[in-house]
């Protein structure tokens, strides 16, 4: 069985929204993109881990467009090369209701039932699969309790507008903190693993 990690970078107030470029998602107006820049450093190291293991991508197509535009363009001597190469060749996995052919290599539409087809793939052999942005597909998953593990990269900042990772639909769930490290400009790296149902104060006191 395969697990599905959501990987992430959110500020204080929750926000998920376009965190590496200006341009990436401005969707409702949001004028802060690229916000994650001024602070990185060795917290990204966290999502290399990620991609360092065989893994396929779980997108939403608002995000996957953003990735089909870019990564296929990624120049042989630019330093992204590497995750370019990564993510051209492995499997992508598109939630949308859009027509139109997905024309990234290796991409599949998950069709119309997207929880159905997330939940299956979950149960097939093959490599873990991770999100990438993608919030409204995110917070779908995290409503039907597909999500097994979340990788936070907390930055020190308040923005009060833009796309949240979690929202009202959430399922209540248990998650248990494995491991969490403060980088060098103070983004804090929180790795959780789904730990059953919620438990209520007064189960738990009993």
């Amino acid at each position: 069985m395969r697990k599905l990690i959501v990987p992430a970078f959110v500020t204080l107030d929750g926000v998920i929204q376009s965190p590496g470029n200006p341009d990436e998602d401005t969707a409702n107006g949001f004028t802060h993109g690229g916000w994650f820049w001024p602070y990185a450093d060795e917290a990204t190291d966290a999502m290399e881990d990620l991609f360092r293991r065989p893994f396929e991508l779980l997108l939403g197509r608002r995000t996957y467009d953003v990735f089909a535009d870019f990564w296929p363009t990624v120049a042989q001597d630019s330093p992204l090369r590497g995750t370019a190469d990564l993510f051209n060749r492995t499997t992508k996995h598109v939630a949308t209701h859009r027509p139109g052919v997905l024309d990234w290599d290796h991409s599949r539409n998950l069709g119309t039932d997207v929880v159905a087809a997330v939940s299956a793939l979950k149960q097939s052999d093959g490599p873990d699969l991770l999100t990438q942005g993608s919030s409204e597909l995110v917070q779908q998953l995290l409503a039907t309790d597909l999500v097994d593990e979340l990788i936070l990269i907390v930055v020190p900042i308040l923005l009060g507008t833009g796309k949240r990772l979690f929202d009202e639909r959430a399922q209540p769930t248990a998650f248990r903190l494995l491991l969490s490290t403060t980088s060098s400009k103070g983004n804090v790296v929180n790795r959780y693993v789904r730990d059953g149902a919620a438990r209520p104060a007064s189960s738990a006191a009993a």
